[in-house]
């Protein structure tokens, strides 16, 4: 949340001319920036290429993966444009619809990316955990479309004041015009509304997901352990536990900054909005580290990204894992339809395990 000026005239606290003039962080961020926004681009260019075209069926994961990898790509593409912004020395020149537009496709991409990666761990947690609760209903691909579609709304829903709001702000001391770094007091109403919309960003939209991501794959690894199969639980634990870090690494941070710099901001008048500016590259590091989990946790996904990229070569673990060992198709024992099987009948090769 970006700092809010006492009153709805430029005057800024010290904190936040400190801020805006620090170009020791600015550049810092803006490397990071860089280096996300090139490994975003390719990796989930190319990711996207396989899930579309490589990839079938179309089972849920695939249709989540698709969504998460569709968000990733929407920040990368918006990213240029924050770097320039800060090379700058945070001067926004492209008028405030450009700056409303890339500020709530950030936020989007976060967000949509925290629930989609909870509704993957939920699909993982049904397909392990409760295979026969769920057999069938959660093969079809309508409810994974449906749920995206509602993930979508409810975040666009959530984040509606920074679609309405001239997020532009003139520093007179500075000449500079900001994007969203500083924002007027009375963008919501009264503090009931910034508390309602602080909640729901950081309560519906942040801590359920994670509180709900965290027991699914804890499950998840503890069914996998107590599961008699040896073979592919071992790599599929080591994924699990990757997945959570992730999660926890990219989003915790920034996310509970958010929380204490509103607070503090608001209340007190303090500012801890350069901790949260740094925190922000974290969670555009979790677009460019998501085609990485797809490749390592999909032997599937490792065939058909090498066949794009005419590599004839196979790792030591594509030769010794089985013809099931998929993470993301979430079953030590799967067909490729996402079935969860009780016995060990093999796959055919015309089908897909992702």
């Amino acid at each position: 949340m970006p700092n809010m000026p006492v009153s709805n005239v430029s005057r800024m606290d010290n904190d936040t001319l400190a801020m805006l003039q620090n170009k020791q962080a600015s550049n810092f961020v803006s490397f990071i920036y860089i280096v996300v926004t090139l490994v975003n681009l390719s990796g989930n260019g190319l990711s996207m290429w396989v899930l579309l075209f490589r990839t079938f069926p179309k089972s849920p994961s695939i249709i989540y993966m698709i969504n998460l990898t569709i968000t990733d790509l929407a920040v990368g593409l918006a990213l240029p444009f924050q770097i320039v912004y800060q090379m700058q020395g945070y001067n926004w020149t492209l008028g405030p619809l450009m700056c409303n537009t890339l500020t709530v496709i950030f936020f989007t991409n976060m967000y949509c990316s925290i629930l989609t990666m909870t509704a993957i761990s939920i699909d993982r947690y049904m397909g392990i955990v409760k295979p026969l609760r769920v057999k069938g209903r959660r093969e079809n691909t309508k409810y994974a479309i449906v749920i995206c579609v509602l993930m979508w709304a409810v975040v666009l829903g959530v984040l509606s004041p920074l679609e309405m709001t001239d997020l532009t702000f003139y520093v007179h001391e500075l000449g500079i015009i900001t994007c969203f770094d500083v924002l007027k007091k009375n963008m919501l109403p009264s503090l009931v509304h910034w508390a309602a919309f602080l909640f729901a960003l950081f309560i519906i939209l942040f801590l359920c997901p994670f509180i709900m991501t965290m027991y699914c794959y804890i499950r998840i690894i503890w069914a996998l352990v107590k599961s008699p199969q040896s073979k592919p639980k071992g790599k599929a634990v080591r994924l699990a536990f990757t997945v959570l870090f992730v999660f926890a690494v990219c989003f915790s941070p920034n996310n509970i900054l958010l929380l204490a710099h509103t607070v503090t901001k608001l209340y007190y008048g303090k500012s801890l909005y350069i901790y949260y500016k740094m925190s922000l590259t974290l969670s555009c590091l979790n677009s460019c580290l998501d085609p990485f989990i797809y490749y390592f946790a999909s032997k599937e996904f490792r065939r058909k990204m090498r066949q794009m990229l005419r590599l004839q070569t196979f790792s030591t673990a594509d030769l010794t894992d089985g013809p099931n060992d998929s993470f993301f198709s979430g079953r030590t024992g799967s067909n490729g339809n996402g079935e969860y099987e009780l016995g060990q009948r093999r796959v055919s090769q015309g089908n897909t395990s992702f």
